[in-house]
């Protein structure tokens, strides 16, 4: 085995408890970690993260809904054309080099890091 990949479960369990608490993980931390710590293509570490994302959230939303802490009609609003979205986002992908999505996603994290810290700057 891979010695990187002996990092995959601790990169697995720190966006799974990031994800559960504060509902990010997939994109935020598995992606980055992927390709910096496991030395993956931007694509491959995408496609990876919404393979991973998956089970992750079920759980996490279950748990959450057992403190009836999940809006329904915000998720019933939101799912169709999210996964509308995710399917065109992966087509996109695909288009895209793997260094123009890595430059997408630090601006992205750039900008809702300001907006998370200054919240009338942006």
């Amino acid at each position: 085995m891979d010695s990187k990949l002996l990092l995959a479960p601790l990169i697995g369990l720190v966006s799974g408890i990031l994800s559960g608490l504060l509902g990010i993980g997939g994109g935020i931390i598995m992606v980055p970690a992927f390709i910096f710590l496991l030395h993956k293509d931007a694509k491959v570490a995408v496609a990876s993260s919404l393979g991973i994302i998956i089970p992750t959230a079920i759980v996490g939303v279950l748990r959450h809904h057992q403190n009836n802490y999940v809006d329904w009609r915000l998720v019933g609003s939101v799912v169709a054309l999210a996964m509308v979205g995710g399917y065109y986002g992966a087509w996109l992908a695909q288009k895209l080099s793997s260094r123009a999505i890595e430059i997408c996603f630090g601006l992205l994290m750039i900008a809702v890091g300001i907006k998370m810290l200054w919240p009338k700057a942006v």
